[in-house]
């Protein structure tokens, strides 16, 4: 029999999402074991982030200022050259009430040293993190998870026994696969991504040289991160059906899908391809959007990448990994204090982290309908269905699984209207926006696709500066639980106005 240690929790990957669970788990005194299979530093992509991460997440778990400290590039917004208007047009987070003022940025980060500085704040706050250590399997029984089978960094096995496993493992690791269901890809963002490494390339004109450009053309869209002054990540990302241009000579196809695009071609004409060290290779990256059918089991929680990932034109990559960590931390110290009964806790880390992939998908629907016409989503959807119904409740019948907010989408005529009037209204908004002179961004912020995907990340944001002062939340759900005090657990409504008034914890 292999070794056995005990623990409260073992994480399965040391990725933002592990880290984060990890260092919020320990925090509160639990003895936490991080796997990791690779050593750190290592190459991910996801480089953009959103401010609820820094300002939010992050920052509870303490290493917000480790992280203003690095040099990161500010992102300040996003530019984008998308929809009907020709013009490349801007948003910033400083127009949104809960992220005006210090706080109304975000990085763009080189992951290799983004993650590092993750884990190793893991580290610091005790977590016990073990990096060459690869994950065989879980050990369960009828009831429950109840543990993880490894291998050392010397190759020896090794059991690791615990009250939780949770599996932020990633999008290639097959872990997930023992939580049960299955995962489920997107008909229409399953789209494959050719990217790698530039130096010399231009930047946006100040204040917002730190900002991710997106730019769409024919094949798909570019995205443009500046890393530092002089290095950019480029990627292009192409629709399932168009693959045939990212096969055979990497560079070559690269570069024939930059000509494509006028704009990034300009930004890249001083340019030249990194060839040699960690950013020297062209890698390709599919199946971009998915959810798993379930994200726990007693004894096991998927987090991040391992649930469910979505096309990442927002940046939301990030985001739902460490925001995910966030709510599985808040239910797994619940369990473990013995302040919530671990169906409960589960079901709101499920109903919740499905709102904001479910959000996310939403938005982004409405999104990629300015960008297409005639091939639009919803028209494939039609000739996929081979229905007679109208397209946009074709395309809603078929994702019909994905859920938003606490609710499957199974009324696709309610579906179908919200997502027409959505879609509509961000364009209506982006347009007003492209041709304004004064670049006032008020109608970007009234859309209703954006005040929603807006709106959690402001809260946690909100929460982490403020903490107990921060305006108390409502549940998601009838019955459901809200944030503790201090973001650190789940609590009932009449709990938290107890401590509102001063009569609780």
């Amino acid at each position: 029999m292999p070794e056995s240690e005990e623990f409260d929790v073992v994480v399965v990957g040391g990725g933002p999402a592990g880290s984060t669970l990890a260092a919020l788990v320990a925090m509160q005194g639990h003895r936490v074991l991080v796997l990791e299979k690779e050593f750190f530093p290592r190459h991910q992509i996801g480089e953009s982030l959103l401010p609820s991460t820094v300002h939010g997440v992050l920052r509870m778990t303490g290493v917000a200022d480790e992280l203003a400290e690095a040099g990161f590039p500010r992102k300040r917004g996003g530019t984008f050259r998308w929809g009907a208007n020709p013009e490349p047009w801007t948003f910033s987070f400083s127009v949104s009430p809960r992220m005006s003022g210090p706080t109304s940025y975000a990085y763009q980060v080189e992951r290799s040293r983004f993650d590092e500085i993750l884990l190793n704040n893991a580290r610091r706050v005790g977590a016990d993190v073990r990096e060459g250590c690869a994950v065989v399997d879980v050990i369960a029984d009828d009831e429950r998870v109840r543990g993880v089978r490894y291998t050392d960094a010397d190759g020896a096995e090794r059991r690791a026994l615990a009250s939780f496993v949770v599996d932020a493992s990633g999008n290639k690791s097959r872990v997930y696969q023992r939580v049960g269901g299955t995962r489920e890809y997107s008909e229409f963002f399953r789209s494959l991504a050719l990217y790698g490494y530039f130096e010399g390339g231009k930047r946006l004109p100040a204040p917002n040289s730190g900002n991710i450009l997106s730019v769409a053309f024919p094949s798909g869209w570019f995205w443009y991160i500046p890393l530092s002054d002089t290095l950019t990540s480029v990627g292009a990302v192409v629709r399932r059906e168009m693959a045939e241009k990212i096969q055979g000579d990497r560079h070559k196809a690269l570069m024939a899908l930059v000509d494509e695009c006028p704009l990034i071609g300009e930004y890249l004409a001083d340019a030249r391809r990194v060839t040699s060290g960690p950013y020297g290779e062209l890698r390709v990256r599919k199946d971009y959007s998915y959810h798993h059918t379930t994200f726990s089991r007693p004894g096991m929680v998927l987090v991040g990448d391992a649930a469910c990932f979505v096309d990442p034109v927002f940046s939301s990559g990030v985001h739902l990994a460490t925001y995910s960590s966030l709510l599985a931390a808040r239910s797994i110290n619940s369990v473990l204090a013995g302040r919530v009964e671990e169906p409960r806790a589960m079901r709101e880390f499920e109903a919740r982290y499905r709102r904001e992939y479910g959000v996310f998908y939403e938005f982004l629907l409405s999104f990629y309908e300015m960008h297409h016409d005639e091939d639009s989503y919803f028209w494939q959807a039609k000739k996929v269905t081979r229905t007679d119904r109208p397209e946009l409740q074709s395309f809603v019948e078929l994702i019909g699984g994905v859920s938003s907010g606490d609710q499957v989408l199974t009324d696709a005529d309610v579906v179908a209207k919200r997502l027409a009037a959505g879609s509509a209204e961000f364009a209506d908004a982006v347009g007003t926006l492209a041709g304004d002179a004064d670049d006032s961004m008020v109608p970007l912020m009234k859309s209703s696709v954006v005040r929603e995907v807006m709106q959690e990340g402001g809260q946690v944001q909100m929460r982490a500066l403020l903490g107990a002062d921060a305006e108390p939340e409502a549940p998601l759900f009838d019955g459901g639980l809200v944030p503790s005090a201090d973001g650190m657990f789940w609590q009932d409504t009449d709990r938290a106005a107890r401590t509102a008034d001063g009569a609780g914890e």
